[in-house]
């Protein structure tokens, strides 16, 4: 088809999520490298897509603070009629979002045909279950007359700022003079929106004991509301060359921390995103929910820790507040000893 002269990506549920949708954005740039491309995200992402070249403007929706309800959608939905959208791809599957788009006016609408929203859309495509969430993206492009292009990675851009921030804290953290000489990092990401995700604090704090015993330095990464985990954490080991960074940098930042440090261990939640974004090893920690779901790290060198063979498992599509058989298994089951050897082995160095 004859290229849009603007496109719209809708992707406002978690961050891990806008992060699986910009290798569809990398694409469409690829492809109409003269069109507008506009990205929809939450808030909390927003910051996420500077620099990238691939998002010409980003519009960041509340829709669970200044914008939300029927109000708010509106307002939202009259701000991207203006903007003259021609196209629109839609990966959330969410009503509010094909709605967004049908009351902006936009006149193609795509969407997968799993959405609550598909009847507000003029093309579907299939949700394939079994693919990653990435490839599941990339198939929105193909009424636009682009065939599947394979694979592809997603990429983040820190700013030099964004850098210079992080050799900074690395600096006041380790006492080393300078990047070049920056000990050998493990970044560990223990929290989670969702608290059935998340490895049990005792056992990251015997993951964090092995790997200091083993000559690496560890630096803890997560958001604002990871903090008083983290403060426990670091209290338990009481170690220099443990280094809490939770709470203390944006998610380029983050990003930028993340790449520096040999591999990253997380349990499923947006840190893998980030370092799968940033072409550093993962090792994800997958309790609740199954890699098959399309959410695990796709990259060559990453690994995934999980306990098979339990009947409750998974337990639901995102995770949940508490096990619902009360033994959470599925985490406890999981050693400190494994995870680290995963670690070592991706880290390229000996247990």
């Amino acid at each position: 088809m004859t290229a849009p002269g603007s496109i719209l990506v809708v992707q406002t549920a978690f961050v891990g999520d806008v992060i699986l949708a910009l290798p569809l954005l990398q694409l469409l740039h690829e492809r109409f490298p003269e069109s507008m491309i506009t990205a929809v995200t939450i808030p909390a992402a927003e910051g996420l897509l500077a620099n990238h070249p691939a998002v010409g403007r980003v519009i960041a929706y509340d829709k669970r603070g200044a914008a939300s309800g029927l109000q708010g959608l509106m307002r939202m939905a009259s701000r991207i009629r203006a903007a003259r959208i021609d196209v629109a791809l839609i990966p959330h599957r969410s009503l509010r979002s094909a709605l967004l788009c049908r009351l902006a006016g936009i006149p193609v609408r795509i969407g997968f045909d799993t959405s609550a929203g598909r009847f507000l859309l003029t093309h579907t495509e299939r949700y394939v279950r079994t693919d990653h969430e990435i490839e599941r993206n990339l198939a929105l492009a193909v009424p636009l007359g682009i065939p599947s292009p394979g694979f592809r990675f997603p990429r983040l851009y820190p700013s030099e700022a964004d850098g210079l921030a992080v050799d900074a804290f690395m600096r006041r953290c380790f006492g080393r003079d300078s990047v070049v000489h920056a000990p050998p990092c493990i970044a560990v990401a223990p929290g989670s929106v969702w608290n059935t995700k998340r490895w049990p604090e005792s056992k990251f704090i015997s993951l964090i004991r092995h790997l200091l015993h083993g000559g690496w330095h560890v630096v803890l990464v997560g958001g604002a509301a990871d903090r008083e985990l983290c403060s426990r954490l670091c209290a338990a080991v009481r170690d220099p060359r443990l280094a809490d960074a939770s709470g203390r940098f944006s998610l380029l930042e983050s990003a930028r921390l993340i790449g520096r440090c040999a591999a990253l261990v997380s349990n499923d939640s947006a840190p893998v995103h980030l370092a799968v974004a940033m072409s550093i090893p993962v090792v994800a920690i997958f309790g609740p929910t199954l890699p098959s779901f399309g959410f695990a790290p796709p990259g060559p060198a990453d690994r995934v820790v999980e306990t098979g063979g339990l009947w409750c498992r998974p337990c639901s599509i995102h995770g949940g507040r508490r096990c619902p058989t009360g033994t959470f298994d599925c985490m406890n089951r999981i050693s400190a000893e494994r995870v680290r050897d995963e670690i070592l082995a991706v880290a390229g160095r000996e247990v």
